[in-house]
């Protein structure tokens, strides 16, 4: 057997370079790491993350988003081809849920947390701990003054009073004859300022937590009973999940719109919109009322009514006598509900006989609808929001309306692809109806303005952090608030059979702290006693 001092001393140097240079490695890395740690959980830092998340938020206010609006993505990629690809592969489209985003936002919150624990930690020894030893020389603090006669330890007890009396935390210490009495007052600022930060922690992760398990959606609702609304992702218009909400987690109600009623000023200004609902969940039904700002609290989901328009009803009759309905939705383009929108009768026009269909005598109608109709008839808008004389502009359009060439198409605009292409043409001149009145078209079959039902456009939204942030902005005005008018100080005070000497030291910026001291000094004094002297130094030097 080889003995290790058998062995070549080359081999015993390789050994010990071997381990010194792990030691080195290991203390390098470690030096670093705890470099990297402080300047990640200074404030400094913290600040600059918080400007870089607001910064990283400008793209998401200003860009679509794919979670609120995919329509409006894809418009904006269509619109910018140069731009709009490269933009997307940076996830300018999707802001809230980029890597660099989350980046930021994880970055800040550990920042957060980093830096304020040891504050707290060292905030919460300094609350418990008595007031620190008063200094040797009263003469060299900001504030001190000398009190004629000889001191007792009666005087001590009464100094003790008029201290806690002003909400001072004090403590007395002996030593020998002399005994001094120091008090500390103002923690709320470093409190207020501790608990601004931690309600600002509060907030990030409220935010967080009601993105990952928050949900919301959008939908238009039509008066009736055939238009009733359940909750659904299918039947949602626009929805967005949260990263850990699934379709089968969301809460089983259904909504009817049964009427709808909205007052206006005499300019078309709304005052009041009011509908009434039918709401049936867990198997119970109620009637309910919506109101701006008065949202529905559902189980699991809140219903805010956001705005409201006109669905006109179209009767359409083809060449073989055959009658279909249309309700479609019209959307306000001004404040005076002038609406736009388009009514479709794909499905007409199919001979009885053979059961075949002419695609190139499809139908559709694109509308302007007038609540009220203007006194100048050259003026293509609403003169008030209500419906006090109503029309509706049509015109008819003939041919193929793009329903089977399977692209996605617009509720509310006729496919533009269809007219370009010479597909879909205009059919006959503009109409202008009245409610219950017909026209017939060029070709022998007539379309009826049946009249309009209304329609509200409502938000359904459940952010389960929205108690976490409502509860960090309050503690947040609360600490701030704290953090402004704390103004931390302290006194100390020598009793000697020599006489009584007093000094003062504000730990923070407090202009009134001068007559603070004196006030504390002459409530203190002997009945017998007047301070002989309160003075204040040039510049402050720390003696405690």
């Amino acid at each position: 057997m080889e003995l290790p001092h058998d062995r070549p001393a080359g081999e015993h140097r390789a050994g010990r370079n071997g381990a010194d240079l792990m030691r080195r490695l290991y203390h390098s890395v470690v030096a670093v790491s705890r470099r990297a740690w402080r300047q990640l959980t200074s404030m400094r830092t913290a600040l600059v993350l918080l400007f870089l998340l607001a910064v990283a938020a400008i793209p998401g206010s200003v860009l679509p988003q794919r979670n609120v609006s995919p329509e409006k993505v894809d418009t904006y990629l269509d619109t910018h081809k140069q731009w709009g690809p490269t933009l997307d592969r940076l996830s300018f489209f999707d802001v809230y849920g980029s890597p660099w985003f989350s980046a930021i936002y994880l970055l800040l919150f550990v920042s957060l947390v980093g830096c304020l624990v040891p504050r707290f930690r060292q905030h919460f020894v300094a609350l418990v701990k008595v007031p620190p030893k008063a200094p040797a020389r009263f003469e060299r603090l900001p504030q001190h003054a000398v009190l004629a006669g000889s001191g007792t330890a009666e005087d001590a007890e009464r100094i003790r009073r008029v201290l806690r009396k002003r909400r001072f935390r004090t403590t007395v210490r002996a030593d020998g004859e002399v005994l001094e009495i120091s008090a500390e007052k103002g923690y709320l600022k470093e409190t207020g300022n501790l608990v601004f930060h931690f309600a600002l922690l509060s907030l990030l992760f409220g935010v967080a937590f009601g993105s990952w398990f928050g949900w919301h959606g959008n939908r238009l609702l039509v008066e009736g009973d055939d238009f009733a609304f359940c909750n659904t992702l299918l039947n949602y218009d626009e929805h967005a999940l949260g990263a850990q909400v699934g379709e089968n987690d969301l809460p089983r109600f259904c909504l009817r719109l049964d009427k709808f009623n909205a007052s206006y000023l005499d300019n078309g200004q709304p005052v009041t919109y009011k509908a009434d609902v039918h709401v049936t969940q867990n198997g119970k039904s109620s009637e309910r009322r919506l109101q701006v700002n008065d949202p529905l609290r559902l189980d699991g989901a809140n219903v805010s009514l956001l705005g409201h328009g006109y669905a006109p009803v179209l009767r359409y009759t083809d060449r073989y006598g055959k009658t279909s309905e249309n309700v479609s939705n019209f959307l306000p383009s001004d404040g005076l509900l002038t609406s736009q929108g388009v009514a479709t009768f794909p499905d007409v026009n199919i001979n009885p006989q053979t059961h075949t269909r002419d695609d190139k005598a499809q139908i559709g109608f694109s509308g302007i609808y007038l609540p009220t109709v203007p006194s100048d008839p050259s003026v293509n808008s609403s003169a008030f929001p209500a419906e006090n004389d109503p029309r509706l502009m049509l015109q008819p359009y003939r041919g193929v309306l793009g329903f089977d060439a399977g692209a996605p198409l617009s509720v509310y605009t006729l496919d533009t692809r269809q007219i370009e292409a010479g597909r879909l043409a205009k059919f006959g001149d503009p109409l202008m109806l009245k409610p219950g009145q017909s026209a017939t078209l060029p070709d022998g079959t007539t379309v009826q303005f049946v009249g309009t039902r209304q329609w509200i456009s409502i938000s359904v939204r459940h952010d389960p952090g929205q108690p976490i942030v409502l509860g960090g902005a309050i503690a947040l005005l609360a600490g701030l608030l704290g953090s402004l008018s704390g103004k931390r100080r302290r006194v100390f005070f020598r009793i000697s059979p020599t006489g009584i000497t007093a000094g003062g030291l504000p730990r923070s910026d407090h202009p009134g702290f001068a007559e603070e001291f004196a006030e504390i000094v002459r409530a203190a004094a002997p009945a017998a006693s007047v301070p002989e002297q309160v003075a204040q130094t040039e510049s402050v030097e720390e003696v405690v």
